[in-house]
């Protein structure tokens, strides 16, 4: 749920830019929007045997302190691990580190007994084969949120884009509120809970919206009113401080970026640096906009939810609803639609080839959920849909 953070490499010199909400002074950063980004993916782990859900007291343990890398960090239950990458400042900058980080936290799994599964959602156990990993932090999770804090049997991903400051991260979060559907559609890897076909892609979507800080957050429009809305949740009692704050996207509580929370984790790696890349160049033309005063879109938070749910449920096999013009569209229209606003963008950094190579791989192959459906059709076996994740979570795609 919120790592120690992205282990640094050096980044261009910059002033430092301060959270100042209940949190640490922020780290120096670059001083353009997207010049820098990183990625932590969160893990289930199995029995490399029965792929059932298994808890790895001893891992998470080395993991808090350190022992088995920068990269691998323990989660709130003991039957997850987390990676993080290291700052990047190029797409095979993110390939690589998300393939070593992976193939460490398989490594270390291994070590322990058990296997890394590269899904949101476990295809047949649940939270109850979960044991909370014992520290401070997750402790006072349990005692504030009760059980919603021990049912946490879903992983995500979460994409870090630098940002200047955080006046540049709330313009962008404010612009970025009606694209964020889009994404979550191209990344569903949870069909399963709690060893029933739940009819959605991201069906952690749904389990994760229980949360009283999830979703998208409201329109802010400044620095200000985001410490005013971050100091009355504080008061209310539903925060501690701003590291709680699990909006679909936020400022970072300890880096200087500006992050996105809302997609499940890709089983492919191709699927993570495409939706990484996507978010990095979306970062940089929003603040682009913000910059050049460009009227910022306020969707009503109801046709935000909706279309939350609608990619939620249907991914990109049928339509997603667009909040600003109240509209159904084609998912795979949508996704083109989003590429043809960043195409510019992309091409000036030269990513466009890599990007637009990797979304017709998305549509031809189809997101995690569609592949393990398919596997449970064919085997109509839980084990063998954890198989196919393991299996294909763990492959080399570089």
């Amino acid at each position: 749920m919120e790592s120690p953070g992205l282990h640094p490499r050096p980044v261009p010199d910059s002033p430092s830019a301060g959270v100042g909400v209940h949190g640490p002074a922020r780290p120096p950063t670059a001083t353009t929007a997207g010049a820098t980004l990183g990625v932590e993916e969160e893990f289930h782990l199995v029995d490399p045997v029965t792929f059932a859900l298994t808890p790895s007291p001893g891992l998470a343990g080395a993991a808090m302190r350190g022992d088995v890398g920068v990269r691998l960090h323990a989660e709130i239950a003991t039957t997850q691990l987390e990676t993080a990458t290291g700052i990047c400042t190029t797409l095979g900058e993110v390939r690589t580190e998300l393939t070593a980080a992976r193939a460490q936290a398989a490594a270390a799994a291994g070590q322990a007994g058990v296997a890394v599964l590269a899904a949101s959602t476990h295809p047949f156990d649940n939270w109850r084969q979960q044991a909370l990993t014992p520290s401070p932090r997750y402790e006072e999770m349990v005692e504030r949120w009760a059980g919603l804090a021990l049912q946490q049997d879903i992983c995500g991903c979460h994409v870090h884009v630098g940002v200047p400051d955080l006046e540049t991260a709330v313009a962008v979060m404010d612009r970025a509120r009606p694209y964020l559907p889009v994404l979550l559609a191209m990344t569903g890897s949870s069909p399963f809970h709690d060893g029933v076909d739940t009819g959605y892609d991201s069906y952690r979507t749904l389990w994760w919206s229980r949360w009283p800080t999830s979703g998208a957050p409201d329109h802010l429009g400044s620095e200000g009113r985001f410490r005013e809305v971050v100091e009355g949740m504080v008061v209310s009692g539903v925060i501690a401080d701003a590291s709680h704050l699990y909006w679909d996207i936020r400022p970072s509580y300890h880096l200087p970026t500006v992050e996105f929370r809302l997609a499940d984790v890709c089983t492919d790696i191709d699927d993570a640096v495409l939706y990484a890349g996507i978010v990095r160049s979306l970062v940089r033309v929003l603040a682009g906009r913000a910059a050049a005063d460009v009227p910022c879109p306020e969707p009503r938070g109801e046709l935000l939810r909706a279309a939350r749910w609608r990619a939620a449920r249907h991914g990109i096999t049928e339509r997603l609803f667009d909040p600003v013009l109240a509209t159904l569209v084609d998912a795979r229209l949508a996704v083109r639609s989003l590429l043809a606003e960043l195409e510019d963008d992309l091409r000036q950094h030269g990513e466009w080839a890599e990007i637009e190579g990797l979304v017709e791989q998305l549509f031809a192959r189809g997101t995690s959920a569609t592949c393990q459906r398919q596997t449970w059709q064919r085997t109509a076996d839980g084990r063998a849909v954890a198989a196919w994740v393991v299996g294909r979570g763990t492959a080399r795609q570089d």
